[in-house]
């Protein structure tokens, strides 16, 4: 990996990593909606006008419906789940539960079979993999926290998900175009809930947060995202994925001084090798990772 390649990676890794910490920071004065609603407009708002004077909103009618059930299943639900979860839970344990991600994409591909190559070294990638997961549950989840593991797993689904409408249906569409309009579709979709959940008033941390989600996470995120694709290529972006989780746990215990659990030191490493083994991919293959 040549050097920009290298500066691109570890800036994509930190932008990642954050949304754990200012989503955590946010839900203390913000409904999961109005943070939700706060991302996508700001993204909407500066990738639209860059997506039309290119081109891009132009070439992506043919192929609306798909960009609708991608904003759908990638954005739409993850988003205000993952906000929901971490009203509950550490941003440390949230970003651990999707740092499973890879793990569902591989049961998720084998299921639609997109990839019917489940040799040995997969399925204990999968068994490492859930092992990792079940430490983390049986060790850090307490209480009312299980409402929490259930809105992660299903992020963790559309998360897995997303990628594969993109790979399949709207490859041939120009991603600026893909993303900025699903922006687009959520922000019709959360201002009528925003409307209803926008506080009196909240702190300047708590806005200053969503803007961080906005701006940097999201369409600062997506930017880099594609300038690493088009430096390394698709197959070692997906790295990415397992950079972006351990990002957030050194910021969580960091920043907002969560403490180191036997979850993260026994499941965080499980999870990671799983994922590797189980997502393990010949050189012509292609994948990618996703924001949170």
């Amino acid at each position: 990996m040549s050097r920009r390649g290298w500066l691109i990676f570890g800036a994509l890794g930190l932008v990642w990593g954050l949304p754990y910490l200012f989503i955590k920071i946010a839900v203390a004065d913000l409904a999961p909606p109005v943070i939700v609603f706060g991302r996508v407009f700001l993204g909407a708002l500066v990738l639209i006008p860059v997506a039309w004077r290119s081109g891009a909103l132009a070439a992506v009618r043919p192929k609306l419906r798909w960009i609708v059930a991608f904003a759908l299943i990638e954005i739409s639900g993850p988003w205000v789940l993952l906000t929901f979860a971490e009203q509950r839970v550490s941003s440390s344990l949230a970003a651990l539960f999707i740092s499973a991600v890879p793990l569902v994409g591989a049961v998720v591909a084998w299921t639609l079979r997109l990839d019917d190559r489940f040799d040995r070294t997969r399925i204990l990638g999968l068994v490492l993999g859930i092992a990792g997961v079940a430490s983390l549950v049986g060790l850090d989840v307490r209480g009312g926290s299980w409402i929490a593991v259930g809105a992660m797993v299903l992020t963790s689904i559309g998360y897995a998900i997303g990628p594969i409408i993109v790979s399949t249906r709207l490859r041939d569409v120009p991603s600026l175009g893909v993303i900025a309009v699903a922006c687009l579709t959520n922000v019709v979709l959360y201002a009528p809930f925003a409307a209803i959940a926008w506080p009196a008033s909240a702190p300047a941390s708590a806005w200053g947060s969503v803007l961080v989600l906005g701006l940097v996470c999201t369409v600062g995120g997506f930017v880099l995202f594609f300038a690493l694709i088009a430096e390394v290529g698709p197959t070692r972006t997906t790295v990415i994925t397992y950079v972006n989780p351990a990002v957030a746990v050194l910021l969580g215990i960091a920043v907002l001084g969560e403490p180191v659990t036997a979850g993260i030191l026994v499941g965080f490493p499980l999870v990671l090798l799983g994922s590797f083994l189980a997502t393990r991919r010949a050189p012509a293959m292609e994948d990618e990772p996703v924001p949170a």
